[in-house]
């Protein structure tokens, strides 16, 4: 047991100084641009200068000092930001040394760290087909390492995915708009619906998981393929290059769905692939946004 919990906190650890070594260095410009505050909040006011925006007058103070007056505003820097996390089945696959749901963990923790860095509070939500942990947003290191840790050893008590019901969970527990990075994989078919409203009610960047093996199927002959979600195992015969078009054509129509879904509603999206940098496509998304 002791064993087991020191090899958990050298994992936590681990991922730790990574993760608050590339909030650091490379996104905190890029961070602070990309995700601006919940709107202007009202500061002061002062007297009327020419240039103006006649639309800034405070009539009240106007009438009450016989002279115009408007009102100054500054953008509300605090945000919050929520990590919906897909921890299903489908997550525990990766072919270059490397799981999803490991990615999954370091990408989610540099997104934490770089928020904690902009003084923003971070929470989570960890998600099957079911909402498997709720993590209220806070802020501090504390509570970042948390995270890191529920990362790392959270096992889910089902293996499905419903993307829906995650969005839905999300769009009614946090009722004031928020900054949301939903990782996953996004095997799932039936979320339309759920998405446009979390997207009309939040900021909502969409981050897809993959990995390469994912989108052809190599030929190995006959092989014994295992579905973590349905707990299904089956033969297939790879060498049949017909059955390597069908997984190949599968896997475009699914990439191609996502894509329409997340262009139709404006949401933001980045695609990461097990075993590569991902940092360079996070600073291309964060550019993106602060352009």
């Amino acid at each position: 047991m002791q064993e087991q919990n020191n090899d958990i906190l050298k994992k936590v650890r681990k991922i730790e100084i990574k993760a608050r070594g590339l909030s650091r260095q490379l996104f905190s410009g890029e961070y602070h641009s990309a995700f601006k505050g919940r709107g202007m909040a009202f500061s002061e006011v002062r007297e009327y200068q020419y240039g103006d925006d006649v639309r800034s007058i405070d009539w009240n103070v106007t009438a009450r000092l016989n002279h115009p007056y408007v009102k100054i505003f500054e953008e509300e820097r605090e945000l919050t930001v929520m990590l919906l996390v897909d921890v299903s089945g489908s997550n525990r696959f990766g072919t270059h040394h490397q799981f999803k749901e490991e990615l999954v963990a370091e990408v989610a923790a540099t997104l934490a760290f770089s928020a904690i860095q902009n003084n923003d509070k971070v929470g989570v939500i960890l998600f099957s087909d079911r909402i498997e942990k709720f993590i209220p947003p806070k802020k501090g290191s504390s509570h970042i390492l948390r995270i890191i840790r529920e990362l790392i050893t959270f096992r889910p008590t089902s293996n499905g995915t419903d993307l829906a019901e995650a969005l839905r969970y999300f769009t009614n527990v946090i009722k004031k708009r928020c900054t949301a990075f939903l990782l996953s994989d996004f095997y799932d078919d039936n979320y339309t619906d759920a998405i446009k409203i979390a997207s009309g009610k939040h900021d909502l960047v969409a981050i897809r998981i993959a990995d390469e093996k994912e989108m052809r199927l190599p030929d190995l002959g006959l092989a014994k393929f295992y579905d973590p979600e349905t707990g299904e195992t089956i033969w297939i015969d790879t060498a049949d290059s017909t059955i390597r078009n069908e997984f190949a054509s599968r896997y475009s129509s699914h990439v191609a769905k996502v894509d329409e879904v997340l262009k139709k509603y404006g949401i933001d999206q980045t695609v990461l692939y097990t075993g590569e940098d991902y940092v360079k496509e996070l600073k291309k998304l964060f550019e993106r946004r602060g352009a």
